[in-house]
């Protein structure tokens, strides 16, 4: 990873070529694409991402690293005890992380439930953070669970209410029965209701839940179907399961992402969630990045860490950069 700043994300890429769109044609098209594609080798994949693991970061590209992964964040309070106190509490701290030091930069995003959208966009004005985003989760997130027109009205409510981002999730159970085409469809359809009319519309983050695929043949499956949907961005999990994001899992999505791009030219966003909880661990997933797809993907707006502890230990090491010491848990604030 070079020490130099994020570069700017390019201008709009070419459309997928035809090859690609016959891909969708139908349910059986659809169904012998992605049945088609290269089967993953799991030895081989986890000994891959085990090795990628064990490079060392040290000193002025561990600082770097520290900086990068802090502005890739998806701050993230996602429970059914929020309120608008915690949720601008939260906003408070994306846009000023350590209020100790002013040079820390900026969290990407804000992640919160649809009707917390509007107070968090309040927060952050009111905080000077504008730039900070505001990514809802809708689809009837968690599991993902209701008829179509109930996710899209959960969609279009968060879209009105100022977020720029939507984090759906898949319909797992159509997925794994394969019924692929009712999976396509209803990205395609959240897809078209986070339009904004006479505005930017908000990005799309598609979640397939890794650890409910069982395989990882499923999880590249899935990272094709959502790119080929119009996912902006593919993330990996919830934080609601037992198994979330992992090098493993991770691996195989920036891959496909790699594939896709060589294919179509279409740049598409990774997003890992749940889980990481440290900065060895996010910098274990940047050297990832850097090493499949290249350093231009290491700017948050196409990679982000879905996380509510990990700011917290960027924090305390990047005092420890600073200062030669540990500060502890006492001197960051408690999410």
């Amino acid at each position: 990873m070079s020490a130099s700043s994020p570069t700017a994300p390019p201008a709009p890429p070419p459309a997928a070529p035809s090859a690609l769109a016959d891909a969708t044609a139908s349910d059986a098209a659809l169904r012998r694409f992605l049945h088609g594609l290269p089967g993953v080798d799991a030895v081989g994949l986890e000994a891959r991402a085990a090795q990628l693991g064990t490079r060392s970061i040290k000193t002025t590209a561990k600082a770097y690293a520290i900086d990068l992964a802090i502005s890739m964040i998806d701050l993230t309070t996602l429970e059914g005890a929020d309120t608008p106190g915690k949720v601008r509490a939260l906003c408070a701290k994306g846009v000023n992380p350590d209020p100790t030091d002013r040079t820390v930069p900026r969290v990407a995003a804000i992640c919160v439930y649809p009707d917390m959208v509007a107070t968090a966009k309040e927060a952050l004005a009111a905080a000077g953070g504008q730039d900070v985003k505001v990514a809802s989760v809708a689809t009837a997130f968690p599991s993902g669970r209701a008829e179509l027109d109930v996710k899209l009205a959960d969609t279009r409510d968060a879209v009105a209410a100022g977020a720029d981002e939507i984090d759906m999730v898949i319909d797992r159970g159509a997925f794994l029965s394969g019924r692929y085409m009712k999976v396509f469809e209803e990205i395609r359809a959240v897809k078209q209701a986070c339009a904004r009319p006479g505005g930017e519309d908000a990005h799309l983050k598609v979640i397939f839940e890794n650890g409910e695929l069982s395989t990882y043949d499923n999880v590249r499956r899935a990272s094709w179907l959502a790119m080929l949907a119009g996912a902006d961005v593919i993330k990996t999990s919830t934080g609601k399961v037992a198994v979330n994001a992992t090098p493993a899992n991770t691996l195989v999505m920036l891959e496909a992402v790699r594939d896709f791009r060589a294919a179509t030219g279409t740049r598409i966003g990774v997003k890992p969630a749940g889980g990481i909880r440290t900065t060895k661990d996010a910098i274990k997933y940047l050297v990832m990045v850097n090493e499949v797809l290249g350093d231009d993907w290491l700017h948050p707006d196409w990679f982000r860490f879905g996380a509510s502890s990990l700011l917290n230990d960027l924090l305390m090491q990047r005092q420890k950069l600073t200062t030669g010491r540990y500060s502890g848990p006492d001197y960051v604030t408690v999410d």
